[in-house]
């Protein structure tokens, strides 16, 4: 099985995660849900479970969230977290049978999960939330690290597309590649704002584009 594919997970898909593990329960269920890319599912879940390993409890904000699955699998992960809010300027009409699924298969998610079309500066964020986001593209992770961090919130961040024109390389791009030098200066800056920084990688089997960025205001880290 190849956990990059783009193809969609389908009905027939389950037969491929037959076991009693909670990432296989999840599997079975996105695959009757009939919506979400394999790629997708995998990402999501390598995020969620690497940022629930560090932070616990608070509401969960999922910035530039697609179907909004980090969200789902955040407070799956961890009842701790009262709730969860997903944020995106357009949210795919596939995220509702989605999230019907999942409460379907979990009761307790019931009315705690927001899907909500808007742009991410609109949204309040308080420093006992979570805040995620898997690909936002290019600067708009910057963006998702701007409001985290003016709220002194934790983050976790996949970021991707990284490119010279719109991100800060911070003078490094003569000595690394662009994508690298993006994310080190982010790492940088989110340090000089008194952050205490986590580097990981998911698998690269899932996505090329696999550098996990978690940070923590040092006092609550």
């Amino acid at each position: 099985m190849n956990p990059g594919r783009r193809t969609r997970l389908s009905p027939r898909s389950a037969e491929q995660f037959t076991s009693d593990s909670l990432f296989d329960r999840v599997a079975r269920v996105v695959c009757a849900a009939d919506c979400l890319p394999r790629k997708e599912l995998f990402e999501s879940w390598e995020v969620a479970r690497r940022a629930r390993r560090r932070f616990r409890g608070g509401r969960v904000v999922d910035l530039a969230c697609g179907h909004g699955l980090v969200a789902w699998l955040l407070l799956i992960l961890d009842d701790t977290s009262p709730s969860a809010l997903a944020v995106d300027t357009r949210i795919p009409a596939s995220a509702e049978p989605l999230g019907q699924a999942l409460v379907r298969a979990w009761p307790r998610l019931a009315g705690r999960v927001e899907l909500r079309e808007t742009a991410l500066e609109t949204v309040e964020l308080a420093a006992t939330d979570l805040v995620v986001s898997a690909h936002a593209c290019g600067a708009l992770t910057d963006r998702v690290i701007a409001r985290a961090s003016a709220a002194g919130a934790r983050l976790a961040v996949l970021p991707c597309c990284q490119d010279e024109e719109t991100c800060d390389t911070g003078g490094l791009g003569g000595w690394m590649d662009i994508a690298l030098a993006v994310d080190a200066t982010r790492v940088r800056k989110l340090a000089a704002l008194g952050y205490t920084v986590m580097t990981q990688v998911i698998p690269a089997a899932v996505t090329p584009k696999n550098r996990l960025l978690l940070a923590a205001p040092s006092a609550s880290s």
